[in-house]
């Protein structure tokens, strides 16, 4: 049973910085992607950011500059470093992974960031 479990969410006043960490546990063939998503009160849920398997990485544009996406494929763990937050960013952030024979997505259950102005 793959797990995913989120941590370092917090409260940050706009402009400060947070990260966030994920670790994958249990079994997997194959990881093709992972990611962060995000969703806040009333909205969608949207994209944040992804990295391959390879490191190729992808951004959404509203977070392009401030924040990085990466992994330490020994740890099993993926970051997300958030800087120059802003109250927009205020959500619930959850990490993703895409993998398996399947090639099915896993989530884990969210943390939760709140940017204060």
């Amino acid at each position: 049973q793959v797990q995913l479990v989120e941590s370092g969410g917090g409260l940050v006043q706009a402009g400060g910085s947070l990260r966030l960490s994920c670790t994958t546990s249990g079994r997997i063939s194959v990881i093709n992607a992972r990611g962060w998503y995000r969703q806040a009160p009333g909205k969608q849920r949207e994209l944040v950011a992804t990295i391959t398997s390879g490191g190729g990485t992808n951004y959404a544009d509203s977070v392009m500059g401030r924040f990085t996406i990466s992994q330490d494929n020994a740890k099993n763990t993926m970051y997300l470093q958030m800087n120059g937050l802003i109250p927009d960013d205020t959500a619930v952030y959850y990490c993703n992974l895409r993998g398996g024979v399947l090639n099915r997505n896993y989530w884990g259950q969210g943390t939760q960031v709140t940017v204060s102005s």
